[in-house]
Formats: structure tokens, C-alpha cells, sequence
């Protein structure tokens, strides 16, 4: 009888095994996305039509950012952003806050949204802003997310004049 019961465990024990192996559990949606800090480095483009001058009037302003190195989320390798949208503001005032929704692009295919709200500082010749919000939908949901972009700050003469057209920086995303 003892003989007959370590048969039937070992073959319990064989069966459980070769399942394992031939169908193993499906990859929760915490596993495809690590819950580990999700750090992305890039720049940020922006183009403004007609340039932006002391005297605040309404311009275009035309971003395009790129994350070309992300690390800690899983397939999440790198992506992207492109924005285009109208404000009213001169050289002197566009520091003012705001309010947005980003749509992150990813390497995947996938794109997620960022709700947040905004904020520019001058520093040391650049304009910093920070932009911090939720991860509303795609990969990420419910996670905050902080991104800072660093841009050159406008040029007086420029503002005196034709105005400033355009500014290229660098920027940081991370996801908690």
C-alpha cells in the first residue's frame, strides 16, 4: 500500500510539473508593467508662429518631444509626444500656470495620458517647467508622473524685435 501511494504522489507531482512547464500561468498585468520607477530622459522642441514678443498676443506653439532612453517599464523602452495648441502671452508672462493632458506615444504601440498641472521658473538662463499629474489611462494608470523640461530662456533682443521663434531642450518623465 505504501508503494502504491508514492506512485500515485510522484506521479501527482509529475503532472503538476509537465503542466507547469507546457501551460504556465498567464503574466498578470503587474508583471507586464513593473511596479519599479519608471525613469525616461529626451528633449523638447518647441516652435512658435508668428515669435513671441514683449506685447502678449495669441502664437502657436508646436512641441515635440522624445524619449529616447526609458528605464524600469518592462517593454517600455522610449517614447514620444506631439502637441500643437494656441496661447495668449508675451516674453514677460510665460511663466503663468497651467493645465494639460499629454498623450505619451510608447515604443509599444501603446500611449498613455498624463493629467497634471504646470509651472516655469527662470533659472540660471533657461526656463523650467515642471509638470506634474496622474497617469489617466494606458500603460501606467493610476501612477503620478513628474516631467521637467529645460529650455533656453528668451533672448531680450529677439523679444525687442522679429520675437523668439523657437527654444530646444531637455526634459525628464518619471513615473511612480
Amino acid at each position: 500500500m505504501t508503494d502504491r501511494r508514492f506512485r500515485a504522489r510522484a506521479l501527482a507531482l509529475a503532472a503538476v510539473a509537465t503542466l507547469g512547464v507546457v501551460a504556465p500561468a498567464a503574466a498578470s498585468p503587474a508583471q507586464a508593467r513593473p511596479l519599479a520607477l519608471v525613469q525616461c530622459q529626451g528633449t523638447e522642441s518647441d516652435a512658435y508662429e508668428p515669435g513671441v514678443v514683449f506685447q502678449p498676443r495669441n502664437f502657436e506653439i508646436t512641441t515635440t518631444g522624445r524619449f529616447t532612453s526609458c528605464l524600469g517599464g518592462g517593454d517600455v523602452t522610449s517614447g514620444s509626444y506631439d502637441e500643437r495648441f494656441t496661447i495668449l502671452a508675451g516674453c514677460n508672462d510665460l511663466l503663468d500656470g497651467f493645465q494639460s493632458a499629454r498623450t505619451l506615444t510608447w515604443n509599444t504601440g501603446e500611449a498613455s495620458v498624463i493629467e497634471g498641472t504646470g509651472s516655469s521658473t527662470a533659472v540660471a538662463g533657461q526656463v523650467v517647467t515642471t509638470f506634474t499629474g496622474t497617469v489617466t489611462s494606458g500603460p501606467f494608470t493610476g501612477r503620478s508622473a513628474v516631467q521637467v523640461i529645460a529650455l533656453p530662456q528668451p533672448n531680450l533682443l529677439m523679444c525687442l524685435t522679429t520675437g523668439f521663434t523657437g527654444a530646444t531642450g531637455v526634459t525628464t518623465l518619471t513615473i511612480t
